[in-house]
């Protein structure tokens, strides 16, 4: 049994740079391929062996709810139509009864808040938090991979990626004290640095597993960067008692909360499909024959 048991998803954002689509369907619903976004960050949650998932929510979030209880009507039809391959498609949405959570985020405070509220629901143990936007291909899930090192080091980490340093201003970045293999200590974590004055090139992209000591950190955190609850700011002041450690996953990050992530992750999960690869190359080929002949 894994020592990390629950795992916290902050879906409560709007979704506005993929509007009009998230007017009505939740930007975690959108489909990567033949998957929800979500489906992918829960599919990595179970693959590390967590048995508990607890959704920070917002108003509008209902088909989230839904897309993971039973579809008795649909599975009937399905049943009765011999679709077996179709009701073999809804198995990885079901969940065990009880082993899902929701919570109300009614004002969108910042990461910081939204996890925050988790606080009861997780209890007095570590726990994972998953940002849906961020998809990770990887041979082995990032998860996993950071459950396993956790295992050793204990304390808070974040999952990091190598980003060029003209990028560092986009992310939360990690000042790093030593490096061991994939694992960096932490001197601290700084917010969206200048190129010029960041303290390294790892970028912390969302997975974190967390110890219980950061709901006492949230709880008396203020306003940081744009106004906002932020998580990266309780950590910080965390580290002096518990630690951080930063962990370099193997896999490719895909932001899939902007429009040109999506996209490209699209295609890269296509090429992961032998049934979609051959004949989406070919529809590539033809399509950018043209540029080619232009260049």
């Amino acid at each position: 049994m894994t020592h990390i048991r629950k795992a916290v998803f902050p879906v409560a954002g709007m979704g506005t740079r993929f509007l009009p689509a998230t007017k009505s369907i939740p930007k975690e619903m959108l489909p990567l391929i033949d998957r929800p976004l979500i489906q992918y960050a829960v599919d990595e949650a179970r693959a590390a062996g967590i048995e508990e998932f607890i959704f920070v929510t917002a108003a509008g979030k209902g088909a989230l709810e839904d897309y993971f209880d039973t579809a008795a009507a649909l599975e009937q039809r399905l049943q009765q139509n011999g679709k077996t391959a179709a009701l073999a498609a809804l198995e990885r949405t079901r969940m065990p009864e009880g082993t899902l959570s929701f919570v109300r985020q009614n004002t969108p405070r910042g990461l910081g808040h939204a996890v925050g509220l988790a606080k009861r629901l997780v209890g007095n143990e570590p726990f994972a938090v998953l940002l849906p936007d961020d998809v990770i291909r990887a041979p082995h899930g990032a998860l996993a991979q950071m459950v396993a090192a956790h295992r050793e080091t204990r304390g808070h980490m974040v999952a990091t990626m190598d980003v060029p340093r003209e990028q560092t201003s986009s992310y939360g970045i990690l000042d790093v004290a030593s490096e061991k293999g994939r694992l960096a200590h932490a001197r601290g974590l700084v917010e969206k640095p200048r190129p010029d004055i960041a303290p390294s090139t790892q970028a912390i992209v969302g997975r974190y597993i967390l110890e219980p000591s950061i709901f006492g950190r949230l709880a008396n955190l203020g306003p940081g960067a744009g106004g906002e609850l932020q998580l990266t700011d309780a950590i910080n002041a965390d580290l002096p008692d518990v630690g951080v450690n930063g962990y370099r996953f193997e896999g490719e990050r895909f932001d899939c909360g902007s429009v040109q992530g999506f996209v490209q992750a699209t295609v890269a999960f296509v090429m992961d499909r032998p049934e979609l690869r051959d004949a989406f190359c070919m529809f590539m080929a033809d399509r950018t024959a043209p540029l080619r002949n232009v260049a």
